[in-house]
């Protein structure tokens, strides 16, 4: 596994414009990316048909256009990355769905990110607008949703990318989890 300094050195060569610094980090965060996908991809329906390697090749074709993006370092890439997944992710889900008749969604399970209790899986859309509500009321909350839930982020990393301690982001994950399971339960109508 290639050392968050070679990632981040390569991630502020390439901010600073020299592309060949692209070239020579792909080899080093590939692996990871299609790890987080494949992992994405394990939960959704049976007959989907995103495939890891096309939802890492879409989300790094979308993660080299981010020009503006002062990146700080391997985690905040694999941040960005997991919110690109999310969009491409739900995107997908929205695709599906407009091609279908009634209103099926498409299936991702959260029990293994999200450990509430709740169904084993949750459609991926009504996890979305979750996230969505939730950023109204807390945005660092969301993000830290959005890092374990659809980018694979342990807490560990996820405070990393959120720039909280560790011990922060076992807190707000308890908190995120209430509200979460309060949520779901809403919905539900349990």
């Amino acid at each position: 596994m290639p050392s968050s300094r070679d990632v981040t050195g390569l991630l502020d060569e390439w901010t600073r414009g020299d592309a060949r610094a692209l070239d020579r980090m792909l080899p080093l965060v590939y692996d990871e990316l299609r790890r987080i996908a494949a992992r994405q991809l394990r939960r959704e329906r049976a007959g989907h048909t995103l495939q890891p390697t096309a939802l890492v090749h879409e989300a790094y074709v979308k993660l080299v256009d981010q020009r503006r993006v002062d990146w700080r370092s391997r985690a905040h890439f694999y941040g960005v990355a997991s919110q690109v997944m999310r969009r491409l992710l739900v995107d997908h889900a929205r695709r599906h769905n407009a091609n279908k008749r009634g209103n099926r969604f498409e299936w991702v399970a959260i029990d293994e990110a999200l450990n509430v209790p709740a169904p084993n899986q949750m459609p991926v859309l009504v996890l979305d607008e979750v996230i969505g509500r939730l950023e109204t009321l807390d945005r660092r909350l969301a993000q830290l949703v959005e890092l374990r839930a659809f980018g694979g982020c342990t807490l560990e990393e996820a405070a990393e990318v959120l720039h909280v301690s560790e011990s922060t982001a076992k807190r707000e994950w308890r908190t995120v989890k209430a509200w979460l399971t309060r949520e779901l339960r809403s919905d539900t109508g349990a």
